[in-house]
């Protein structure tokens, strides 16, 4: 099969996952109700309010948090200055370093790689605001830089309601880090919501059908331990990008949508 065939299918089922994450966030802004959240000790509870009872933003990182930079995005509300309707929500990636986190991150939020996104203390952060019926959710993305910066785990994971832990598809070596990388960050957060992340599956769709069967099993097989739901993403084609963190706000907030689980090789997996 010729990299044109390849990436010609793959434009195909950009286009698709585009028209099905459209529809789907068309059917989400039809719901009226807004929904505000609690961090339980042991599980993450949340509770659905009407417009009017939304509560005040949760406190934001301190000003002192390093970060590489970020990018608020106009979510195009009224009176979007106004913090009453907004609803904060840490998110962590973690993962090896040369993975594509930080191409994962900057395709979600917007932001192109730039100067900005230099490297201060290993850690970055970047927000992200969507408006569902003249409410915001305001999602903060905090990514851990590198394989030797897990000293800055706590900073990261801590208050986070989701964690993405993620590795590189053409990498074995990137996925088999993934236990410690779920280790240590559940030393600092019980409760987040665990997603194993695969990056690069544009490239691994060009590796050989049985090494990929064999990877994409164990990918499974991680998940299934780790009680993570399973991604695979491709910044560049922004395959199942969007769709991930639609994911974690639908389980965040108990909205009735989820994903199509997907297991056929040559494809972006989904299981759960």
């Amino acid at each position: 099969m010729t990299r044109k065939v390849i990436l010609r299918r793959l434009n195909v089922k950009r286009i698709i996952i585009r028209r099905m994450e459209n529809l789907l966030y068309c059917v989400n802004s039809l719901w009226s109700h807004l929904f505000s959240c609690c961090v339980g000790k042991s599980s993450v509870r949340y509770k659905q309010l009407l417009p009017s009872t939304i509560p005040r933003s949760l406190s934001p990182p301190p000003a002192t948090y390093p970060s590489r930079g970020t990018s608020g995005a106009s979510c195009g509300c009224e009176h979007h200055n106004d913090s009453s309707d907004l609803v904060a929500l840490k998110i962590s990636l973690l993962g090896d370093c040369q993975i594509g986190k930080t191409s994962f991150l900057a395709k979600y939020t917007g932001r192109e790689k730039s100067k900005e996104l230099q490297e201060v203390m290993g850690l970055t952060h970047m927000d992200k605001t969507l408006c569902v019926k003249g409410a915001r959710i305001a999602y903060t993305i905090w990514e851990v830089e590198g394989n030797d910066n897990q000293k800055q785990l706590p900073v990261a994971c801590k208050d986070s309601v989701a964690i993405l832990f993620m590795f590189d598809l053409t990498s074995r070596c990137t996925l088999n880090s993934v236990i410690r990388w779920y280790q240590e960050a559940r030393k600092w957060n019980q409760s987040a919501i665990p997603v194993l992340v695969g990056t690069k599956f544009d490239d691994f769709v060009q590796l050989p059908i049985d090494l990929q069967w064999t990877i994409a099993n164990q990918a499974r097989t991680y998940a299934k331990a780790l009680n993570a739901t399973l991604f695979f993403s491709s910044s560049t084609y922004n395959i199942n990008v969007n769709k991930i963190f639609k994911f974690i706000t639908a389980k965040i907030f108990n909205l009735p949508w989820s994903v199509e689980r997907n297991l056929t090789i040559g494809e972006p997996i989904i299981d759960f």
